[in-house]
């Protein structure tokens, strides 16, 4: 019994949901809608991770001036922070909730997508579902992969983009960055290598969940103006 059979059961609850799904709309179209439903379930756990991570932000020149204060009494460091967060009803851990529950949903999407099944035997403008990209063959085919790790290049340079701002914003708050920030920027790119070692299902999801990621962030971390979203009229005032 491997380690994933233990996942079965909701994989085959994923299977019927999009296999039902697939009856009324392409199956394709149904994996991106299934997608979107679970992170819009997810959602209220993002908004909790964003209003910690707002609060982290707020707190950071305070927690500089302690570690500077107590930077070379780690224990003296550390029971001060716990006292900060306490008295602020915090939790530098708080932020980590979401990306912990989505991980099921990941393995479960994982497998669904590279075990054998009905489904990949759809296809994408003409490409199966469950074709690798090292099996492709034929100028069509290629283009539809291509089309698919341009999008996800480009949604990781958002996120990548989002990381520099956030290292930038920290430094001149005086607070220092985890070792290995700037590495570690690069890693919104990972997709794309993830998306060229699973068949197409798989890499369409990806590109769902990680679109979905990023226009989250824009919106509850402010780097969009819901209102002038909305607002048509004002948006071209602004102009």
């Amino acid at each position: 019994m491997s380690l994933f059979a233990v996942l079965d059961p909701a994989v085959r609850l994923a299977h019927q949901v999009v296999a039902g799904l697939a009856q009324v709309v392409p199956t394709a179209l149904a994996i991106v809608l299934f997608t979107a439903a679970v992170r819009l379930a997810l959602h209220p756990l993002a908004r909790s991770a964003a209003r910690a991570e707002k609060t982290r932000t707020r707190l950071a020149p305070k927690v500089a001036a302690l570690q500077k204060k107590h930077g070379k009494d780690p224990e003296r460091l550390r029971t001060a922070l716990a006292e900060l967060y306490r008295a602020e009803q915090a939790s530098p851990f708080a932020g980590f909730l979401p990306l912990l529950v989505q991980l099921p949903f990941f393995s479960v999407m994982y497998r669904l997508f590279t075990t054998p099944n009905d489904l990949l035997g759809h296809t994408l403008f003409g490409v199966p579902l469950g074709l690798h990209v090292g099996s492709a063959h034929g100028p069509a085919q290629w283009l539809v992969f291509a089309a698919l790790y341009a999008a996800l290049a480009g949604v990781g340079y958002v996120g990548f983009r989002r990381a520099r701002r956030a290292a930038a914003q920290a430094k001149a708050q005086g607070t220092t960055p985890l070792p290995g920030t700037d590495l570690m920027s690069y890693l919104a790119f990972g997709t794309v290598l993830f998306a060229a070692l699973v068949p197409l299902a798989a890499g369409l999801y990806l590109l769902t969940t990680t679109a979905w990621t990023a226009a989250e962030r824009a919106l509850l971390h402010g780097d969009v103006d819901v209102k002038q979203l909305l607002n048509p009229h004002r948006r071209g005032a602004l102009h």
